[in-house]
């Protein structure tokens, strides 16, 4: 494996996307950072050149910031635009539709890569396509630097550090339950799934593989894993339990965090992910209702450019619970949350620190295609907690 090569680079984080609606909270974002840290660079590219203009006017950032015209479906204008970026952000989606070629542009070049991607018969496809090439080329392609699946991937990890920290070995099966959540879904997540789902009807190879928890981990078939797909009683926390959307992308995720790091939570490990609905029969009646929704395949879900107010963006807050169980049957548990709305203003923040991260940090990691806890780990955590309003923490 090689580690990348950012000689004359002159770019930290290219935002691809800028002038989309969760493109230009990167833009922001990684503005008022810049504003406290000079160091950093970044610049923003998409299709128009007067739209990022008119993007870089209204969110005030530095006149100076480089526009760089890209355009998906352009060889050429990608290349250039990995040519002068250590690392490409994108957040235009669904990336099965457009994001193949970017990703292999920058396998090809050497560039780092780093997505709000959840969908894994696409990220299987692109793996099994130029994961050699990554590693060859250095180029270190981050999937999944969002609401999925940040919190839950490096959460997973947090806690297995407490584990081998206080029980001196990893917990063997892990759960995670979604305690507090307020804010939208982001419209990107329902075009990818309805474009997953579309794929699928085409080819029904991509349904066992969508099944499969051990999708993202190509030759390794684990234990079977805990169903969270139907509606429970959590007797040890005394609470109703509903299936959780994003479960099975976080899962894949997880599963391939392990198999990258040679299997450090055990070949034996399992987990599962649920969300709260509270005690009784309104907690019963409420997980039932999630259990039957598919607003997110309805013609009334979020578009992709669309998203919720700065006023929803800020009030909006997550937090879940992670228990994990030792082969002892002792427990340890840790929480992770964040201080704004899941799919748009506490995701536009960890997906710009995940690419920081990879530039400062993680900038001698070797080549290929990770998971956030594989790739950038506690680095990340760290810079999360510090700049992202996240935070990582045991509980008793």
């Amino acid at each position: 494996m090689s580690a990348p090569n950012h000689a004359g680079k002159d770019i930290d984080v290219v935002v691809y996307g800028a002038s989309g609606y969760t493109g230009r909270l990167v833009a922001e974002y990684l503005d008022g950072r810049r504003k406290l840290d000079p160091s950093i660079s970044f610049a923003m590219a998409g299709r128009s050149a007067d739209k990022l203009a008119a993007v870089r006017a209204e969110i005030g950032a530095d006149p100076e910031t480089p526009l760089i015209v890209a355009d998906a479906s352009d060889e050429a204008s990608l290349k250039d635009m990995c040519a002068r970026a250590k690392v490409v952000l994108t957040t235009v989606g669904p990336y099965q539709l457009y994001g193949s070629d970017l990703v292999r542009v920058c396998a090809e070049t050497g560039t780092d890569y780093v997505d709000l991607c959840g969908e894994p018969a696409w990220m299987r496809e692109m793996i099994d396509a130029h994961e050699e090439t990554a590693q060859k080329s250095g180029a270190r392609i981050v999937f999944s630097c969002g609401f999925d699946s940040i919190p839950f991937d490096l959460g997973v990890l947090f806690l297995q550090d407490v584990a081998k920290r206080e029980a001196g070995a990893p917990a063997t099966a892990v759960r995670t339950v979604v305690r507090k959540m307020k804010g939208k879904f982001s419209g990107g997540t329902a075009a990818s799934l309805k474009a997953t789902m579309a794929a699928a009807f085409k080819d029904p190879e991509l349904v066992a593989l969508l099944k499969n928890p051990f999708a993202l981990a190509p030759g390794f078939d684990g234990p079977k894993q805990p169903s969270g797909s139907k509606p429970r009683l959590d007797e040890d926390l005394g609470v109703w339990l509903a299936p959780f959307v994003m479960a099975p992308i976080n899962t894949k995720n997880i599963h391939r965090s392990n198999f990258l790091l040679d299997h450090a939570y055990g070949a034996d490990f399992t987990y599962s992910e649920m969300l709260m609905t509270g005690p009784g029969e309104a907690g019963e009646k409420a997980a039932t209702a999630i259990a039957g929704d598919n607003s997110l395949m309805s013609d009334d879900a979020p578009k992709p450019g669309e998203g919720p107010t700065k006023e929803e963006r800020d009030t909006g807050h997550y937090e879940a619970l992670i228990i994990g169980r030792m082969a002892d049957g002792a427990e340890v548990r840790v929480s992770v949350s964040g201080d704004r709305d899941p799919g748009y203003g506490s995701t536009s923040k960890m997906i710009a620190e995940a690419a920081l991260c990879l530039v400062n940090e993680r900038a001698d990691a070797p080549g290929g295609i990770w998971t956030p806890a594989a790739a950038l780990g506690a680095p990340l955590i760290e810079r999360l907690s510090a700049h992202a309003g996240l935070k990582f923490e045991t509980e008793a």
